[in-house]
């Protein structure tokens, strides 16, 4: 697995609260040959209860691309979970 290159400019992407969520996200962007960098943001939860999740930054290049990947994404699991509520005709 590669990581960007730290001298390159990076940027942010894509955060959530869960990481496992970015995980799924770094993995479909793998998948397409992006290469990303999971980042894990903790703060103290004594100071910022509830703070705290991942981010994923890519190269300022691929940002675009990514974006977009991860917007279809979604698209198509809303799609999907549309199409899973409503009953199957005969």
């Amino acid at each position: 697995m590669q990581h960007p290159d730290p001298d390159e400019k990076l940027v942010k992407i894509f955060d959530t609260e869960h990481e496992s969520e970015a995980q799924v996200v770094k993995g479909l962007l793998d998948a397409m040959g992006i290469e990303s960098d999971l980042t894990s943001v903790d703060a103290a939860q004594e100071t910022f209860p509830g703070v705290g999740g991942a981010v994923i930054l890519v190269r300022e290049e691929d940002a675009e691309r990514a974006r977009r990947i991860i917007e279809e994404s979604k698209e198509a699991a809303a799609a999907g979970e549309d199409s899973e509520d409503e009953p199957e005709r005969p």
